[in-house]
């Protein structure tokens, strides 16, 4: 059994659902698992003392939040040292368009170019439309946004785009790394 981190950014929701199917797993696997949601002024746990970390975040503005970066920073060597992975929530990777689903591979690329981190298993997932979470403005915003691409803009209503076979075999693939570490 080992101690595992889990860290991440989400402003709607659906990357919490997303970590909570990924502990599910660990902890079906008999892993212990701690979850860390970071914040702007948060301080999270040194990743030092766990078995292995995955960090992911949604994308806001065509980037992921920045209290994400500063941990990576702050922590590299730990990052790069340990079993660990990092994946992105975005629509984008929702899109039936490729060059729109690249876009999202690309914002997991740019995210570990500027940090210098290399995760041993990375993934971009599709998260969801909350509009019934979102104020005014925002869900205005995100529905002109939308209706240039998908009929999905009734926004007395949310609609969920993640694929969570998906997010099954990334935690997977990331669990069986961990399992026989050190390689």
């Amino acid at each position: 059994m080992a101690r595992l981190l889990i860290l991440y950014a989400s402003r709607e929701g659906q990357t919490a659902r997303i970590v909570e199917r990924m502990a599910d797993i660990a902890r079906g696997r008999g892993h212990a698992v701690e979850i860390v949601r970071c914040r702007r002024f948060s301080v999270p746990p040194s990743p030092d003392p766990f078995a292995g970390v995955l960090v992911g975040g949604s994308i806001h503005l065509g980037r992921h939040e920045r209290s994400l970066e500063r941990f990576v920073a702050a922590h590299h060597d730990v990052l790069e040292r340990l079993p660990a992975g990092f994946f992105s929530v975005s629509l984008s990777a929702a899109s039936p368009r490729a060059e729109v689903r690249a876009a999202a591979q690309g914002y997991v690329d740019d995210f570990l170019q500027e940090t210098g981190w290399h995760p041993r298993v990375t993934a971009s997932f599709a998260g969801a439309l909350a509009y019934t979470r979102y104020g005014p403005l925002k869900r205005w915003f995100m529905r002109r946004v939308v209706a240039r691409h998908s009929d999905d803009t009734d926004t007395r209503r949310d609609y969920e785009y993640t694929d969570w076979e998906a997010v099954g075999c990334f935690a997977a693939a990331f669990l069986d790394r961990l399992e026989r570490w050190p390689e």
